[in-house]
């Protein structure tokens, strides 16, 4: 006979799950927050905030230094940090323009091109004709009130090439301690993008305010998330996580509203609920799609 589960055992099993949806509105909050340092440093300042703040942190916790790396790793290492830092920098200049929900939306599409690369059943047609279609409402193709600035679209677009990158990246460097790794791209990263904030706001980036709200924002939109999805990641199965990552565009959408008071048109909705179903078709229906959201799941 079966045992019951007892009464501790179900909010026990709902924490991994809270993890995750912490960590989503954690990320996009803080990325919100951002979003208001850039008219006194840029969004490259607040990109160099953001990843510089969070290098230091991971550092002191990690101490990637312990452990050697062959000249090979580090090669890997190098690469893997370029591309999360143009990832970083690239997502902070393109919501200088679009708002914050539709430019995750657009970003999405890296991760989830890469699910489809080797795309045969019919049914995953079905998911590139969805986020094509969500796409397609999305680009500046018509003279409208909600048209977007194509600068920021392509800046979005960059940061999705760049995401689907730092997958594939990330898998070579899959043998070596996670903590190592991140703490490592992420001091890269920081290399790439602090002195692009440096030349946009110079010596304002070191007024000590700002410092601060820098390292909230760093604390906010990276450290948090990151420490969540780990406990996310240990008790949710990959189906379940995947799908409820793809909710991330829109939990953008909605703190973009509430925070910075983006308000999106019905068709910027719809774009948004297209690319969401076809991350979530992917996931379902794909296997692979399940371990690319496990290895793309820190925030970006």
């Amino acid at each position: 006979m079966s045992r019951s589960p007892t009464p501790a055992a179900a909010p026990r099993a709902l924490i991994p799950y809270a993890a995750l949806i912490g960590a989503i509105v954690s990320l996009c909050a803080g990325t919100s927050f951002a979003k208001q340092l850039f008219p006194l440093v840029g969004a490259q300042g607040a990109t160099a905030y953001r990843v510089g703040f969070s290098a230091l942190l991971l550092c002191l916790i990690w101490r990637p230094w312990r452990q050697p790396l062959t000249r090979d790793d580090l090669g890997r290492l190098a690469l893997y940090g370029t591309v999360l830092g143009l990832m970083n920098l690239s997502f902070y200049m393109a919501i200088r323009t679009i708002p914050l929900g539709l430019a995750i939306a657009i970003e999405f599409i890296g991760p989830l091109s890469l699910a489809l690369v080797h795309a045969r059943r019919p049914i995953h047609f079905v998911w590139i004709g969805l986020a094509a279609l969500g796409l397609l409402l999305l680009l500046p193709l018509r003279d409208a009130a909600h048209a977007l600035d194509p600068v920021g679209v392509g800046f979005a677009a960059a940061a999705a090439v760049c995401w689907a990158l730092y997958i594939v990246l990330g898998k070579r460097t899959g043998h070596l301690p996670a903590g190592q790794s991140v703490a490592l791209g992420m001091t890269t990263a920081a290399l790439i993008v602090v002195p692009f904030g440096l030349i946009k706001a110079g010596a304002a980036l070191f007024d000590p305010k700002l410092l601060a709200l820098g390292l909230v924002v760093a604390i906010v939109s990276s450290a948090i998330p990151y420490s969540l999805e780990m406990v996310a990641l240990r008790g949710i199965p990959k189906r379940s996580f995947g799908v409820m990552l793809s909710l991330e565009p829109a939990a953008g959408a909605i703190a973009g509203l509430l925070i910075l008071g983006e308000h999106l048109a019905v068709t910027q909705w719809l774009a948004i609920g297209l690319i969401i179903a076809a991350s979530v078709g992917v996931i379902l229906t794909d296997p692979a799609a399940r371990d690319l959201a496990d290895e793309g799941a820190v925030a970006p």
